[in-house]
Formats: structure tokens, sequence, C-alpha cells
């Protein structure tokens, strides 16, 4: 039995909000007389665009999953990136939305709120609104907040917040408002495994330094900041940061022993038995989450392998439930893990 950290979530509570829009994202009824949600990636009818909760209930039972974290699917995420004044009440929206949905199913669901970007002191204010609702146990944030020292520096009024809370921050790939997206232009050869494997992991590695790296977490030890992926391909890259280190800086700390120390965690989401065994070399076996991508998706995939990693039973289960009962169970009710896995 497992707790999903990265279970992404299409809320169809925004359907009436996004009806009442002229611009992208929206909802309406196109030429084809059919009802859709628009976002920049194109048209989606109605009934497939957004998520139901029976449906979800039941792929998670299917993959042993007992809690599953939501967080907004990156396609809806455009309505964090809008002005200030659109943004705020769609995802104050999204955010009651998820706070009811965990209430009214018993532990099943939590979530991670949504922020409007445009503003990081109006993000901040929401994060702390938005932590004082049942069920919310941190937010999501872009990547590109956290690619240097400097973006993250700005993000600083976020952080304080997760820190005061003690709650956690998924950093997910993603860009900011303003930035040129995707990166890997429309018409590239291979363009989703260049944005969805190469940029993506590249972003989140550099992520990784920026929080493990600098002194930017310092004053916030109680944070529990989040990394997707495994954190990008530092496990594999490792090796060399050491070895450029004893080359180029042999009086610094060697790069290991620092991501080794740090705090911050990491969900092992579509990645395979070899790179979880990477991570758990890396980081421990304490830093890392069970994480899908929205259940069905990864949840086979992940579940499979974590079954054959080579790694100790124990290190599995910490894994799959034990470090997310550690650091989200004091900020709301997940589903008891004794009775689901006597069902099961």
């Amino acid at each position: 039995m497992s707790i999903d950290l990265h279970a992404h979530w299409r809320p169809a509570e925004l359907i009436d909000a996004l009806r009442q829009r002229d611009n992208e994202p929206r909802v309406f009824i196109n030429e084809d007389d059919e009802e859709v949600y628009k976002a920049r990636d194109g048209e989606q009818n109605i009934k497939q665009a957004f998520d139901d909760v029976k449906v979800r209930l039941k792929e998670m039972d299917r993959q042993g999953i007992t809690t599953a974290v939501l967080s907004l699917l990156s396609e809806f995420t455009w309505i964090e990136r809008l002005p200030i004044s659109e943004s705020l009440p769609l995802v104050k929206l999204y955010n009651n939305s998820i706070s009811n949905l965990s209430k009214a199913h018993d532990g099943r669901f939590v979530g991670l709120c949504a922020l409007p970007l445009a503003d990081v002191d109006e993000a901040a204010r929401e994060f702390e609104r938005a932590m004082a609702l049942s069920g919310i146990v941190g937010a999501q944030v872009p990547g590109n907040a956290f690619l240097t020292y400097k973006e993250a520096d700005a993000f600083r009024p976020v952080i304080n917040i997760a820190h005061k809370k003690k709650a956690a921050v998924l950093i997910h790939f993603a860009p900011m408002p303003g930035d040129d997206w995707p990166r890997v232009p429309k018409g590239t050869d291979n363009a989703r495994r260049r944005m969805g494997t190469l940029d993506m992991q590249a972003s989140l590695s550099a992520n990784n330094v920026t929080l493990t790296m600098t002194d930017i977490l310092d004053p916030y030890p109680n944070a529990t900041m989040i990394l997707h992926n495994l954190g990008g391909n530092i496990p594999f890259e490792i090796e060399r940061m050491d070895h450029r280190c004893l080359l180029d800086t042999p009086d610094e700390e060697l790069p290991s022993k620092r991501f080794r120390k740090a705090n911050v965690f990491f969900d092992c989401n579509s990645l395979g038995p070899h790179a979880i065994e990477a991570g758990v070399r890396l980081y421990g076996e304490d830093r890392i989450f069970f994480g899908t991508d929205g259940t069905e998706f990864g949840g086979e995939w992940t579940n499979n392998a974590l079954e054959i990693a080579n790694i100790s039973d124990d290190a599995k289960e910490k894994i799959r439930h034990g470090n997310a009962v550690r650091k989200l169970s004091h900020l709301a009710t997940l589903a008891d893990f004794g009775k689901a896995a006597e069902k099961a």
C-alpha cells in the first residue's frame, strides 16, 4: 500500500468559471458543436478534460494507493500564470475544491494548493490562507522559480510560509509567468523526448543544485521541499560533480556530501529500479516518496520499479508509505494504512 505524492488532478469544479472566460484557458462550444476545454496545447472534449472522483478512487484501489496528494495538472497550471486579478479567484476556487474533496473522502485525498504566480507576495498570502483549509498539506510551484539562486531568492515569501506551517512544497517542471515555453520549439525532432525527459530532467537537476548547493534553505528548516523524478539526473551525475570538485575546488566540501545531508526530498515517479537504487545510494531511503504522476499513468510502472529495485524491504516501505506519513500526517488526515492493508 502506498501514498502517492505526485498525483495530478483536473478539477471539474473549475468548469463553470472557465465557461465565463473569453481567452484561454477556457471552456466553450467549438465549431463542431462540442463543449471543449481549450488551453495552449489544443482542445479537449469536456467529458475527457476533467477528472472524475469515482474513477480515480477505482484507479487508486487497483494500484494499492491509500492516499493521493493531489496537485494541479500541468495544462491547468496556466490559471496560475494569468494576471493576478484573473488568477487569484481561479486558484482560490481550486484550493477550496481540493479541501472539500479531502473532507468528503476520509483521508483518501489531500492536496497541494495552487498559487497566483504574477505576484509572489499574493502567492504567499494565498498559500497561508489555503494552509488553514482542511486537507491542504502544501503547495505546488514551478521549477523555473528555482533554476538559480536569483530566482529562488525572489520566491522566499512562499518558502517562508512552508517553513511557518511545516508544509510541503512540490517543485514541478513548469514556467513562471512570462517565460518562453516550451523551450523545445514545435517541429523539433523527438520533441516529446527532448521536452518531457531531457529538458525536464536537466531543469530538475538545476533546481536540485539551487536547493542543495546554496544557502537558500538555511532559514527554512521546517519546509519540506520536494523535487519530482528523483531531482533530475543528479544521482547519475554526482560522481562527475565530485571529480570536478576535486580538480577545480579541492578545498570545497564534496557535492556528494552536500546532497546526502540536504533538507530536500524527492519522489520516484516515472523512473525505473536502477534509478531508484541510485537515488537511495545518494539521498538515502528516508528522503524518497512514492509518486505516479496521476495514478493510472504511472502507478503500475512505479509499483513494478520498486518491487524489483535492489534495495531493502524496509527502504521500500519507507518510500511507499512511511516517509509520507512522517512528513505529512501532522498536516492532514491520511487514509488508515492498516485498514487499507487488511482490505487488500
